[in-house]
């Protein structure tokens, strides 16, 4: 997050945070809690949850090459039927 955007999100949630304290909605503030800490760490670190899914979803690609999730499925279909 570039200049200002960064502050105001985390000025923002820090207002939600309070004001679900205050409110005696403790999972709400919970929740803007992890939400605020993964805006720090994201910016701090530059990784994003965005990326991690990228980089599974590649390795998975990666690992199963041949895979075809109509073929496989059919064909487990077929098996449960006991169809050869």
């Amino acid at each position: 997050m570039e200049g200002m955007t960064y502050y105001g999100a985390l000025l923002v949630i820090a207002i939600f945070i309070f004001s679900m304290l205050r409110t005696n909605h403790g999972g709400m503030a919970l929740i803007g809690l992890l939400l605020g800490v993964y805006i720090v760490y994201s910016h701090e670190t530059g990784h994003t949850a965005t990326e991690f899914k990228n980089d599974m979803v590649q390795k998975i690609d990666e690992e199963a090459p041949d895979f075809s999730y109509n073929k496989d499925r059919e064909e487990g279909k077929k098996a449960i039927r006991g169809e050869e």
